[in-house]
């Protein structure tokens, strides 16, 4: 099983206003066997910085051919603590409900997540943003640079 690393961002910008805001995923897969590494971005209307965090894994996970064994490294501990608090598994016992802390924001996002994790061997990695990680900056930098290039 191949070995990669995913650093993912995402962001928005206005994110919780309705109609008026622009997010964007930023991510870097790293298959350090073959010292490749590929950079992936895009920008989309009308989100949440919730739903950017979600997709830039999701996105970064579906770029690869086969099952491969994954570290995901995100500043996002929304996603990071589902996994690593097994929040995901208290979902998935309620049917993709929160119970009765009510309905599970993004659960569309959340069960294509899980189909991938489940694909590959994946774990998550939380990493501090804005600081010293070369590569979680970087990520940071595709997202806005993909914000800036949106409309444009």
């Amino acid at each position: 099983m191949k070995y990669v690393e995913l650093y993912t961002d995402g962001g928005c910008r206005g994110n919780g206003q309705a109609g008026d805001n622009i997010g964007a995923i930023g991510g870097i897969l790293i298959y350090p066997e073959k010292n490749i590494r590929k950079e992936y971005k895009k920008a989309y209307p009308n989100t949440t910085n919730n739903q950017m965090e979600l997709l830039a894994v999701i996105t970064g996970l579906k770029m690869l051919k086969e099952p491969c064994e994954v570290v995901i490294h995100s500043d996002s501990a929304y996603v990071v603590n589902a996994y690593n608090q097994n929040w995901v598994t208290g979902w998935k016992a309620k049917n993709w409900s929160r119970g009765k802390a009510g309905p599970l924001k993004n659960k569309e996002l959340w069960m294509e997540l899980d189909e991938l994790v489940n694909y590959h061997d994946a774990r998550f990695a939380k990493v501090k943003g804005h600081a010293d990680n070369e590569l979680n900056n970087r990520a940071d930098a595709l997202v806005n640079e993909a914000m800036d290039a949106y409309g444009k």
